[in-house]
């Protein structure tokens, strides 16, 4: 059975929506993204408008601007839903991640 789509994000995603959760143009993303990781993860122009055209669909952001070429968008409610829920998911794993090692190293 294939996995539901946006069921757990990337990297490249969620920093992606992290950005929306701010109106941003899509070209900033990609400066965005780098500055708010150090550098560890970046979107190429390829991977970004695939992304955004998809979270379109899907309904995760829309589109507040259009000016020539240039395009901005936000999350909606259902974005933001799905940032928070990501969020929680990977903070369940690092507390996952504490909880065994601090049993094991008291062992």
């Amino acid at each position: 059975m294939p996995r539901a789509k946006f069921q757990t994000l990337t990297e490249q995603m969620y920093y992606i929506l992290l950005c929306l959760s701010r109106e941003c143009y899509g070209m900033d993303i990609m400066d965005k993204v780098p500055a708010m990781t150090g550098g560890r993860v970046k979107v190429g122009s390829g991977t970004l408008y695939n992304l955004l055209e998809q979270f379109l669909d899907a309904e995760i952001i829309e589109e507040t601007k259009a000016e020539g070429r240039r395009r901005s968008y936000i999350l909606t409610k259902k974005g933001r839903e799905l940032l928070d829920n990501e969020c929680k998911r990977l903070s369940s794993l690092v507390n996952d991640y504490h909880r065994y090692l601090v049993k094991e190293d008291a062992e």
